[in-house]
């Protein structure tokens, strides 16, 4: 609960800033298509969720979910402002996602999974939301070992989008985990520095080949 309070006030304060809060491009990659439902877990101020509203047209809709209540707001006023209908915007974790099973062609996200205290269950989530055949592509960031306890319990430095990251090799076990097939990395930054530790920021993509889950 400490680190979901952290990142509520931390996102909220920079709702109306120019920051830039991403540490990937997963929409250039995602591919939305016209008529499809995509999902954007950590929508932020709602860039990327009106961009795929335009992407997937007026038979599509992108649903974008937040735990910001200031990212929320943000988005929602921005949408009206732009007259854009296909797109909903919605409080919640990202551990119990508000969705029906199977409903989602495509889910993104840039740089959120890494805050989550349980990642199995997020994944999970993800996995159960998506149709069979569906698809993610999602920006986050992993580290070069274990994260020191000071910093992963630490909710101000897990906020701050990299002392909640694990290993490569377990991030690829969670999704392994959850029953996503067909995984690539599409791109992979170099290690920089973080703490007293290294971190990578990269962009994957996955399948959900399986039947679904519910």
């Amino acid at each position: 609960m400490k680190n979901i309070d952290a990142i509520n006030i931390r996102y909220t304060e920079l709702a109306d800033s120019d920051c830039c809060l991403s540490c990937g491009k997963a929409i250039q990659f995602a591919g939305a298509q016209e008529g499809e439902v995509c999902l954007d877990l950590g929508s932020g101020r709602g860039n990327d969720v009106l961009r795929m509203a335009d992407q997937v047209g007026p038979t599509g809709f992108v649903y974008g979910i937040d735990l910001s209540d200031g990212m929320i707001k943000k988005a929602r006023k921005t949408a009206e402002k732009l007259n854009i209908s296909n797109v909903e915007f919605i409080h919640s974790d990202l551990e119990t996602l508000p969705l029906k099973c199977g409903t989602v062609d495509l889910v993104i996200s840039n740089c959120v999974l890494n805050h989550l205290d349980n990642k199995a269950r997020a994944w999970s989530e993800i996995y159960r939301v998506i149709k069979t055949g569906g698809r993610f592509t999602i920006s986050d960031i992993y580290s070069s070992e274990t994260v020191p306890e000071e910093y992963a319990k630490d909710p101000v430095a897990v906020s701050e989008c990299w002392a909640g990251a694990v290993t490569k090799d377990v991030y690829l076990q969670l999704l392994e985990d959850a029953g996503f097939t067909q995984v690539n990395i599409l791109e992979e930054s170099k290690p920089y520095e973080k703490g007293k530790i290294s971190v990578v920021s990269f962009t994957l993509t996955g399948f959900k080949a399986g039947k679904c889950c519910c």
